[in-house]
């Protein structure tokens, strides 16, 4: 499913109870503080909390962490924390499915029932509120699908991939290393910003990436992993064009 960023899609039906879980461990280990560490000019958690807010789509906005500090920024920019997360869900090896459910089944002990949850990562400055409503609108537009996630184009294609051996490079597919860019089929991969789902569904065995989950496009302009310090300063070179190049667009049609 692809979207147009001027023709966002309607928002959440008002009956159904919907949160976002915002995950952020605090022992970050390539990036140390990554969370809370300034991105162009506001720490990084606060983009994520920010667009769930404006998006109007969500009850609550929980944010489960481990740390106090991570903890205390996430209610200052409006977040709910209502727990510390466990130290066996705050390791190195826990994805952040483990994570979901668990804040999911908080809610529902201590809250009440819950329709749909979106887990929306910590580091994704570039999230933006038109396609977290077209994640919501797809999973309200097709029942038989329990989760839809955010994906992007690879720039190049997979089938054209090397492997780097002793002192060469060996083709990653040797059927079609000599093939035209235009004649092999384009591949996606996560984009790592959000993962909508039905709440029971979560707490399911139904895999995110199967036939039970539904891509949203996102143009790539849109897209960066920020895991290495490479990553953090090409993030902030490309946030801090597009926000430029936002800002001459608007002023233009004024």
């Amino acid at each position: 499913m692809n979207v147009s960023k001027d023709n966002p899609k309607r928002t959440k039906d008002k009956k159904a109870k919907t949160i976002a879980v915002i995950p952020a461990r605090g022992g970050s280990k390539r990036i140390i503080g990554k969370n809370t560490r300034v991105f162009a000019g506001q720490p990084l958690i606060a983009y994520s909390i920010k667009v769930a807010q404006s998006s109007g789509l969500f009850d609550d906005i929980i944010v489960t962490t481990d740390s106090d500090k991570i903890a205390d920024l996430a209610k200052q920019f409006g977040a709910t924390v209502p727990f510390l997360r466990p130290s066996d869900l705050s390791d190195d090896l826990t994805g952040t499915r483990p994570v979901t459910n668990h804040a999911i089944r908080w809610y529902q002990d201590n809250i009440g029932a819950l329709d749909y949850c979106c887990c929306i990562y910590a580091t994704a400055p570039f999230l933006q509120a038109n396609y977290l409503k077209a994640g919501l609108d797809a999973l309200d537009e097709d029942s038989s699908k329990a989760f839809a996630y955010s994906v992007t184009s690879f720039p190049f294609p997979i089938q054209r991939a090397l492997f780097m051996q002793a002192n060469y490079a060996e083709p990653a597919f040797k059927e079609d290393i000599m093939k035209r860019s235009q004649d092999l089929p384009e591949a996606y991969h996560d984009a790592g910003q959000f993962y909508w789902g039905r709440a029971e569904d979560y707490l399911s065995s139904k895999a995110i990436f199967s036939e039970h989950g539904i891509p949203i496009i996102l143009p790539r302009h849109l897209v960066q992993d920020i895991d290495t310090e490479e990553d953090w300063l090409r993030a902030e070179l490309m946030y801090k064009a597009y926000m430029q190049s936002s800002h001459e667009t608007n002023s233009g049609s004024n």
